[in-house]
């Protein structure tokens, strides 16, 4: 199984810390959000891995060859500006559609942390026949999902029908590489949930795998990183 690593982003809520570093690269209990990224990765059996990079890539590029990839295949896309989710995983996409293959691959956000049990994650994709699976949990947040009861993406925001469910997207997702060529008619920079929410729109399977047992934290203030290294003092993680 292959997996990418969105880690190009400005990281601008963890300003200043990110003044002087790439977001991937911001520590929390003396790990760089990227390693602990990519050794959950690693733990799960993922040598495979590609990384997307904008600001500070070159930190990013001598740190991982510091540290011998952490054991790992690592291949950068480097994008000259940043492309948001969708571009940069279109842009990306070569990496999963080498030699025909057709296993479904992981995509992760660096600015999260979980203990989201990702086996099962794949499980449930491959079962229910998932074009993109994604982790979600009941908690709040300023940009919910929609999901049916059926568990199947059908728009955003608060839900107002009892039957329909408001989600929270955690960052984590596994995709089948059948998507990617329906990404091609976007250009530029795009998010991946709009496509999400178009190729729904459409019949597509897009579905929720509810994480709300595991621990999961966003890192996107400075707050979030002293709170994660308490949880993980505490063996949270």
């Amino acid at each position: 199984m292959n997996a990418m690593v969105l880690a190009a982003g400005l990281g601008t809520r963890l300003k200043p810390i990110t003044d002087s570093r790439p977001k991937a690269l911001v520590e929390i209990a003396g790990q760089t959000l990227l390693q602990i990224t990519l050794l959950r990765l690693r733990d799960y059996g993922i040598y495979d891995v590609i990384v997307n990079v904008h600001h500070f890539a070159d930190m990013i590029i001598d740190y991982l060859k510091a540290n011998d990839n952490f054991g790992i295949h690592i291949a950068v896309s480097y994008e000259d500006v940043l492309l948001d989710t969708g571009g940069g995983l279109k842009k990306a996409a070569w990496f999963f559609l080498r030699d025909g293959n057709d296993e479904p691959f992981l995509l992760h956000n660096v600015d999260v942390i979980s203990a989201v049990d990702f086996q099962k994650m794949v499980q449930s994709h491959v079962k229910n026949g998932a074009l993109a699976t994604l982790a979600v949990k009941d908690r709040e947040t300023s940009r919910p999902l929609l999901f049916d009861e059926h568990l199947q993406l059908c728009g955003r925001g608060p839900a107002r029908d009892p039957m329909k469910l408001s989600l929270a997207f955690s960052g984590i997702h596994v995709i089948s590489p059948r998507l990617l060529p329906m990404l091609l008619h976007n250009e530029g920079p795009f998010s991946i949930i709009n496509s999400y929410l178009d190729l729904a729109a459409r019949g597509e399977r897009i579905l929720a795998f509810r994480a709300d047992e595991y621990y999961w934290r966003d890192l996107g203030k400075p707050n979030d990183l002293s709170q994660a290294a308490e949880d993980i003092k505490q063996g949270l993680l």
